[in-house]
């Protein structure tokens, strides 16, 4: 998954740099569609986090949110503001400079990552229908002020984050004195993996990407704003998790799975997990297009049916896993750092 996400990543950086060297519609339509496929791509490995491993040390720069997108650039009724119009702070657009910048001051002053690379191609969401509209004329000089330092910081946090997936995908590469060695020696690996399981499952997608936007219904909580993708996001999310649990992976095998070692200590265990799987994985496909007004209205309105049957799919799988992890003599956290 890894793999798969570096490279995905990569033909986003080579679309990027096409897009900036010729910033017209057409070529930032395709930047778009190669951050879509290679967000997809990222969202799948979401899974393998929460137990201190490599990704939990990068996370916050690759995929911090909810952001401030007026820390970047200019937004509606602030035309000057953000890292590309501050000239005299940052007067030179670099990988170290901005990742510097992240969170700075703020947990939503979000500098570097998928959703600054994703304001910067899509900008403000103005509408309750469509995803942000910024024109390619933002990066064309003389059309839009500071347009060459715009295009400097797409290309620049694109590239970082490329080079972070691959380093990803260093550290998890077979034959090779690194993180993966280590794992396979470490006799709380499944431990890990069990724990990093649970967590993602009742803290990051039950809870932070569900619940808080169910709660609030505050638009801001919404994972992918600009784009509105967000639902993409908690598909494909899952969907790594079950390939984690079940070693398949869009049909094919490539592993145990976790659930194989849950079903050696108990089947009956194991394939209630397979169907809490299945029934999340269903509800969380039935969450209505786009995300940001399926949370709107009353608790009786379709798009928040939708999200509460997620929420609670999500608890069941959570609970399953909870109880798989005992029998596999561990108490398991479900939260990060419990």
């Amino acid at each position: 998954m890894y793999a798969r996400s570096a490279d995905s990543a990569e033909q986003m950086e080579r679309c990027v740099g096409a897009f900036c060297e010729q910033p017209d519609e057409a070529n930032l339509a395709r930047a778009k569609e190669a951050w879509k496929q290679a967000r997809r791509a990222y969202c799948r490995t979401e899974a393998l986090r929460f137990y201190g491993g490599p990704i939990d040390d990068v996370e916050p720069l690759l995929n911090a949110w909810p952001i401030d997108e007026a820390y970047i650039d200019c937004v509606d009724g602030r035309p000057a503001c953000g890292i590309v119009h501050d000239v005299a702070q940052f007067p030179r657009i670099q990988e170290t400079v901005l990742a510097l910048a992240n969170e700075r001051g703020g947990e939503a002053n979000v500098s570097v990552g998928w959703h600054a690379i994703e304001f910067l191609l899509w900008g403000q969401d103005r509408s309750a229908t469509e995803p942000g509209q910024r024109p390619a004329s933002d990066f064309v000089d003389g059309k839009a002020e500071h347009a060459s330092r715009r295009r400097e910081y797409l290309r620049t946090v694109t590239s970082l984050l490329a080079r972070q997936l691959r380093e990803l995908q260093r550290a998890w590469a077979k034959d090779a004195d690194n993180y993966r060695a280590a794992f396979e020696r470490d006799p709380n690996a499944l431990r890990k993996a069990m724990t990093g399981a649970l967590v993602f499952t009742a803290f990051e997608l039950g809870g932070e990407r569900l619940t808080v936007a169910y709660d609030t219904q505050d638009q801001e909580q919404e994972h992918s704003c600009f784009s509105d993708t967000s639902c993409s996001d908690l598909v494909e999310g899952h969907a790594g998790l079950v390939a984690l649990l079940r070693g398949t992976l869009d049909g094919e095998r490539v592993g145990p799975g976790l659930i194989t070692a849950i079903a050696a200590a108990d089947a009956e265990c194991a394939a209630m997990l397979e169907r809490r799987l299945d029934a999340a994985a269903a509800a969380i496909a039935a969450i209505p297009h786009p995300f940001d007004q399926a949370i709107l209205g009353k608790d009786d309105a379709p798009g928040r049916v939708a999200l509460r049957a997620a929420i609670e799919a999500l608890e069941a799988q959570a609970e399953a896993l909870a109880f798989a992890g005992n029998l596999l003599g561990y108490e398991l956290p479900v939260r990060p750092g419990n």
